[in-house]
């Protein structure tokens, strides 16, 4: 039974018609839509005046309002929503195009630079913020592990996963470490974490530091600290490569500068955006979050499209955009869609 209650299911054709035109039209230059402007864009043989009964009952329905007193219209949520579900029209894009994207990817070196490439791409290709969780294998077991000085307390850990994997993180140490210490410390972790994942061996290491502390010598404990710190690496856990979030200071809507700190606070954070991410994963193409729909109040003023990606079957992680609500959907929906199948491609070759 069709719900009468839902606006969509009460507007005429040319209703629908004059929503589109308007949403379309703000979306490419970002101004209040008049009465006279949708008459002369719309396509309709309606007057203004017909034209402005139709747009009082848009706003009665919530679907579209007057930023201020001019007579100019801009959607709100739920316009951007029916737009999105029922009068936008998605283009695929060219082959051409998709050839284009799959060489960018399959030029990419390791997971780590694929995944990079990706959030390129996507923040590329839309100017908008792209975002892509690094995969989440079934296999990425410890196979060894070294580590590199380097200066000011620095030594770079080199992690090799199962499948050739190559994971680099540079760890900030309270001393000096000579290649001796870090080989002996690299040849121990080696043999002792080899064949367990990530988060098998930080448990595994945490509970030793834990219950052995008190009788460690000091270089036991300086080695099971480096492993520590290399396994704890932000980028070993659940985590995302982010590219373009410059882009969004381009957009006059998102010019509240307080409001644009505490998104880059979320980005830095990662917990909420990851949250919204992992909401992601079982959806079945491109998902789109308008606004509040996020749950997340730093995201009222923006929109989230994304799409999982995986590789024969099995979903790996979310990739997607963030950019203003009012951003060119039938442009960006394709492009996340294709990157999605690409980098899922290209990983299966890995």
């Amino acid at each position: 039974m069709i719900d009468q209650s839902k606006p969509e299911n009460q507007l005429s054709d040319r209703a629908r018609q004059l929503l589109k035109t308007l949403v379309e039209t703000h979306i490419s230059d970002g101004q209040p839509v008049g009465s006279r402007t949708l008459a002369r864009v719309s396509g309709l043989s309606v007057s203004p005046a017909t034209i402005r009964n139709i747009m009082s009952d848009l706003e009665e329905f919530g679907l579209i309002t007057s930023p201020h007193t001019s007579a100019g219209r801009i959607p709100t949520e739920a316009g951007y929503r029916l737009f999105v579900d029922s009068l936008l029209q998605v283009e695929p894009l060219e082959e051409g195009v998709i050839s284009r994207y799959a060489e960018k990817l399959n030029h990419a070196g390791g997971t780590q630079e694929l995944v990079q490439s990706a959030s390129t791409l996507l923040s590329g290709m839309t100017q908008l913020a792209g975002i892509v969780t690094l995969p989440r294998h079934t296999n990425t077991t410890i196979r060894q592990i070294e580590f590199m000085p380097l200066s000011d307390q620095r030594v770079l850990a080199v992690l090799v996963m199962a499948g050739d994997d190559v994971q680099n993180r540079v760890l900030k140490l309270e001393r000096d470490y000579s290649r001796s210490e870090l080989e002996q410390a690299a040849n121990f972790l080696t043999e002792q974490f080899a064949g367990l994942d990530i988060v098998e061996a930080r448990k595994r290491l945490t509970d030793e530091l834990q219950k052995m502390r008190s009788s460690l010598n000091e270089l036991m404990e300086s080695v099971l600290a480096l492993g520590e710190q290399a396994f704890s690496s932000n980028a070993l856990d659940e985590d995302y490569v982010l590219a373009g979030e410059t882009h969004l200071m381009e957009y006059v809507e998102l010019s509240d500068m307080e409001k644009l700190r505490q998104l880059f606070e979320a980005f830095n954070q990662k917990r909420d955006i990851l949250h919204i991410l992992d909401r992601c994963v079982d959806a079945d193409g491109v998902q789109i979050f308008v606004g509040h729909e996020s749950g997340y109040s730093v995201l009222d003023d923006y929109s989230v499209v994304s799409a999982p990606y995986s590789v024969d079957g099995e979903i790996l992680g979310v990739l997607g955009v963030i950019g203003p609500t009012r951003m060119a959907y039938d442009q960006v929906i394709p492009v996340v869609d294709v990157t999605a199948r690409l980098l899922g491609a290209a990983l299966n070759f890995r």
